[in-house]
């Protein structure tokens, strides 16, 4: 029974579809095949690297808005019910952009976004164009992905298997199985059977920075550059500075000049980093966003199998730098796209 949905990936993405499923009764049918797990570190698992929080770097096209209030409801209702077991926290956010952001962006902003407020010229800074301020959710990225797969296992009864695949075909393996996800992020542009040559990494680099006395939430977006100061909860009041946009750059290596820009740009962006208390430099580290060239793919479709027909492949992907606050939105939707197979499966009880 725990063969007949299969999901290839143990990202974010990967476990909000098991997650959202799991919600709905199907956890003991669920297996999540993937070579790295929540606990790993590896520059080719990219969650545990990420800020994260939720801000408006997302695009303005229909399908990041949508999937973005559909991730800002959920992941607000978990930070009032499960923060500190979840490890993610509502703060104060403020964000300012080099230049004018679309209408209708700042619109779909409006609509949801808990005390959101456009601010004054006389309240952003020098150089910035725009600006707003609202209530955000900022997650402690590493550990926020072991709650989840706590979760999964303990309560849901998921199955979770390290393996990696030799082809998107091979998830199919069991002949039980009636759909697979397809949540591999930067891998689906090399794993045979999917091999999107629209995909490709964005490097960013970060700073673990020590200074409990910050608490608060602000980013500046620029043409060709992202500058942000994003607490991390439940971490001793360590904060994440940042960072780097770098399309196409695959290296996981982190280099001293970027740490400096980093400092340089986020102690003008916000001097009391310096101040009300020590702040120290704990680590740098780089991560790879799974990006896509014209956004993230959710789509199904079918994939022919050797000598047994065809199988439903669901392909939930290429996020880029907006996994933790789109990722319940895109899982949404590719769960929506199988309601059909999913009626056939019998419903269970969580585990208590």
């Amino acid at each position: 029974m725990g063969k007949s949905i299969v999901i290839v990936g143990a990202g974010v993405i990967g476990l909000d579809v098991a997650l959202l499923l799991a919600e709905r009764g199907y956890g003991s049918h669920i297996t999540v095949i993937a070579e790295h797990l929540p606990g790993d570190t590896s520059i080719n698992y990219t969650s545990p690297w990420a800020g994260a929080n939720f801000s408006a770097i997302s695009g303005n096209d229909a399908n990041a808005l949508r999937w973005d209030k559909l991730g800002y409801g959920h992941m607000m209702k978990l930070a009032e019910e499960h923060g500190v077991e979840a490890c993610i926290s509502k703060t104060p956010s403020f964000e300012y952009w080099d230049e004018m952001p679309s209408r209708t962006k700042i619109d779909s902003m409006s609509e949801y976004l808990k005390d959101f407020k456009i601010l004054a010229k006389s309240d952003i800074p020098e150089g910035c164009q725009f600006g707003v301020s609202f209530t955000t959710i900022t997650v402690n990225a590493p550990r926020y992905i072991q709650y989840l797969h706590r979760l999964l296992k303990e309560k849901y009864g998921v199955t979770f298997i390290r393996e990696k695949l030799t082809s998107i075909e091979s998830a199919f393996s069991h002949p039980s199985t009636k759909v697979v996800f397809n949540c591999t992020g930067n891998g689906a542009r090399d794993l045979p059977g999917v091999q999107d040559s629209k995909c490709y990494p964005t490097r960013g680099q970060i700073l673990l920075t020590r200074a409990p006395h910050i608490a608060k939430n602000v980013m500046r977006h620029g043409k060709d550059y992202e500058t942000y100061i994003i607490p991390r909860p439940q971490s001793n009041g360590n904060i994440i500075l940042g960072g780097f946009m770098q399309k196409g750059v695959g290296t996981g290596d982190t280099f001293s000049s970027e740490s400096e820009s980093i400092l340089k740009r986020t102690t003008t962006l916000l001097p009391e980093i310096l101040t009300g208390g020590a702040m120290e430099v704990l680590a740098a580290f780089s991560g790879l966003r799974p990006s896509r060239e014209g956004g993230a793919r959710v789509e199904r479709t079918s994939i022919p199998l050797d000598g047994s027909g065809s199988g439903i492949l669901v392909h939930n992907y290429g996020a880029s730098g907006t996994g933790f606050q789109a990722g319940l939105g895109m899982a949404n939707e590719a769960v929506g796209t199988v309601e059909d197979v999913l009626s056939s499966l019998p419903q269970a009880k969580s585990r208590l």
